[in-house]
């Protein structure tokens, strides 16, 4: 009796060990699997239309940079689209740890609706704009209509494309380089230049909503004899075909595309340190040279050199500071009831 006892004690005694080890084994599993997850961290890039190509090769050397700078895994998702409509959906709660956006005014929307803080432009260098860019003319092969400037543009049998400065940024940046060049050929008269932007605008035949859609209405469906265009777009366009060419106009406009940290949204996912290096980075040698490898302009002055043979570096570029800031400039221009709306409409 004592021995069938001792017997069925010894065989709960294994059932309980072999019950304890399978639990160590599940526990070491759970642990081993939050390690892993607490070992990546993922960020989300909102973006506009034309800079697909370019975050896809910035993120692979941001990801190399991280591991190597942290020994952390680093999943970066990415957003595109038309500027001022990314920018709104940041601002009506699209989840964005960073923004690259077309121009100034689009990151102080969302600063507005109280998701970054301010002093955002000041937090990296040139203006926390890493790259710059600028508008050119993409025409036909041959340039059958013989346009060179920004007065072709406004000829009756000539159709223009370009994007609907409501909802992109890009768009915005085109309409001030053509009303930056009819300043400087009349002289400053609003109603002229108001005259030559309307026929301007008469003229387009498709008004996409970003940039890269304006892109495809030219060279995939064939619209228009003009692309105004930002000039990496132009230049990723004659590289994938020899059906096109660009034309740089006598008068354009030095384009900045800015960048920011959503400071709520990584305050909240503790992200910062990573969304801070994501942008920061974007300064290196190593970036810099992506970013003109993908046709924008470098920040850093002695890169821009190296790419010479690539850019116009001679071209006359206004600024935004000559209209007043881009604050003064979405007012008069681009908000309702502003003078694009008044020559659109008309």
């Amino acid at each position: 009796m004592k021995k069938i006892k001792l017997f069925v004690w010894l065989c709960t005694l294994g059932i309980i060990a072999g019950s304890l080890a399978g639990c160590g084994k599940q526990d070491a599993k759970e642990t081993s699997k939050e390690t892993k997850e607490a070992s990546k961290i993922t960020l989300t890039n909102v973006s506009y239309d034309p800079t697909r190509e370019l975050y896809e090769a910035y993120n692979k050397i941001f990801q190399e940079h991280w591991m190597e700078k942290t020994g952390q895994e680093v999943e970066i998702t990415q957003s595109h689209g038309g500027s001022g409509k990314q920018a709104l959906e940041v601002a009506n709660g699209l989840q964005a740890d960073v923004v690259t956006l077309a121009l100034e005014y689009d990151i102080k929307s969302i600063e507005d609706a109280g998701l970054i803080e301010k002093g955002w432009v000041d937090e990296f260098e040139h203006d926390s704009a890493p790259y710059t860019s600028t508008i050119v003319f993409l025409v036909r092969k041959g340039n059958p209509k013989d346009i060179q400037d920004w007065g072709d543009l406004v000829k009756k049998d000539v159709g223009v494309i370009t994007p609907n400065p409501k909802t992109s940024g890009g768009a915005r940046w085109n309409y001030l380089a053509a009303w930056a060049y009819a300043d400087h050929t009349f002289g400053g008269d609003e109603e002229q230049i108001k005259e030559f932007m309307k026929t301007l605008y008469h003229n387009v035949l498709v008004l996409d909503s970003g940039a890269r859609g304006a892109t495809t209405s030219f060279v995939e469906n064939g619209q228009g004899d003009v692309l105004i265009a930002w000039e990496n777009e132009a230049y990723l366009s004659i590289k994938d075909s020899e059906d096109y060419e660009i034309v740089t106009p006598g008068i354009s406009i030095l384009a900045q595309p800015s960048v920011a940290v959503v400071d709520e949204v990584v305050d909240e996912r503790g992200t910062r340190e990573a969304a801070e290096e994501y942008l920061k980075y974007l300064y290196s040698d190593e970036a810099q040279k992506i970013a003109a490898d993908y046709y924008y302009r470098p920040s850093n002055p002695d890169i821009l050199k190296e790419y010479a043979d690539v850019f116009n570096l001679n071209i006359n570029l206004v600024t935004i500071e000559q209209f007043g800031g881009w604050d003064k400039a979405q007012e008069v221009h681009f908000a309702d009831g502003g003078i694009f709306d008044e020559i659109y409409e008309e």
